[in-house]
């Protein structure tokens, strides 16, 4: 057969060209295919940090369909007592559900006051009594776990007795091991050090300076405070997770100063116009005294509302992530889901923004 094409008569080689190109095309389609298959991908959980641990019916099912149920729940706290001289467990929570059918991850927050007051020789104790008291909450409510995440704000002067603790309790308590990372140890790691664990969990919020100046930003995150941080991301010597913010507070101000920040009085409480008047953007004014949430307001006391949207989550996950080192599974973890804001999301909007990773 003769195949005429542009001029070119060849018995058949046309076609044969035209079936090369194909078959080139098709196995390069194929390796772009697998490329992007060895692409990290997220899996999506959420911290849980009340002292009670009982969910309702909205953060169930927000759990169940956009985290397959797995949950970071802080078991307790240690803090350095100053009466007894002593360190101490705190806030130790209290599960009121079945908490054997999910996937729970034992979180443990250390005051870096405690490592401050610590002697050398108490590390041995304090990893012991924390390990036996994580065990012992997780043996009562059937809780089966294979990593423990520990969050410490460590500084320079008790950088060596926390990672000091860190080897210890790892060596005793035989899971993966994972560590909170805030934003200022990224950057300087030559000054904070990086902790001796299998992984590291970065804190992608409270980046910014909680001011009672309208004016300033909005301290949970904002672009712009990030962006001083995140060029060190690729080169930090852990693996990391990513802690995105999943809440709001609000500010309360009083004759210009900072009496408090409520996470649990959100936009629904301060656009009652029976209590407040919205004076500017996310501002809201008290036009008499009165008790909300517990808290006594003062007529014209200042409320400043900070508060993360889905669109602030997505312009934060599509910052971060363009900066993170390749991992092939990273988690990423929302904070948190006993917030006033998990009412307002939806799962759909959670798995939009765990896809930019």
């Amino acid at each position: 057969m003769t195949v005429e094409n542009n001029g070119l008569i060849h018995n058949g080689s046309t076609v044969n060209r035209i079936d090369v190109v194909l078959i080139f095309c098709c196995v390069l389609i194929f390796f772009c295919s697998g490329c992007k298959k060895k692409q990290s991908s997220a899996n999506t959980a959420f911290y849980y940090w009340k002292t009670s641990f009982l969910l309702d019916q909205k953060a169930a099912d927000l759990l169940q369909q956009t985290a397959q149920n797995k949950v970071y729940l802080r078991f307790f706290d240690v803090v350095w007592n100053e009466e007894k001289n002593e360190v101490i467990p705190n806030a130790q929570v209290d599960i009121r559900q079945d908490a054997g059918r999910l996937n729970i991850t034992p979180v443990v927050y250390i005051t870096n006051k405690t490592f401050q007051h610590i002697n050398v020789a108490g590390i041995d104790s304090l990893t012991k009594n924390v390990n036996q008291l994580i065990n012992r909450i997780a043996a009562k409510n059937n809780i089966r776990y294979t990593q423990v995440q520990i969050d410490c704000d460590w500084s320079v002067t008790t950088r060596d007795k926390y990672f000091s603790f860190l080897k210890s309790f790892k060596s005793l308590n035989k899971r993966q091991l994972e560590a909170t990372i805030r934003l200022h140890q990224v950057k300087y790691p030559e000054r904070t050090g990086v902790p001796p664990v299998d992984k590291g969990l970065l804190m992608f919020y409270n980046m910014g300076k909680i001011s009672a100046n309208s004016k300033q930003p909005n301290s949970i995150y904002n672009f712009a405070d990030a962006e001083k941080y995140i060029s060190s991301l690729p080169y930090y010597k852990l693996p990391l997770d990513v802690a995105l913010p999943f809440f709001s507070w609000a500010i309360h101000i009083r004759n210009g100063k900072i009496l408090r920040v409520n996470n649990s009085i959100g936009k629904v409480q301060l656009l009652n116009k029976n209590y407040f008047v919205n004076t500017s953007e996310e501002v809201y004014r008290a036009v008499k005294s009165f008790y909300l949430s517990g808290v006594y307001v003062k007529e014209n006391d200042v409320f400043k509302l900070e508060e993360i949207t889905t669109d602030n989550l997505n312009e934060a996950a599509a910052q971060v992530s363009k900066h993170l080192a390749k991992l092939k599974t990273r988690n990423i973890i929302y904070y948190e889901l006993s917030s006033i804001s998990a009412s307002a999301i939806e799962a759909k909007d959670i798995r939009e923004v765990s896809a930019h990773f």
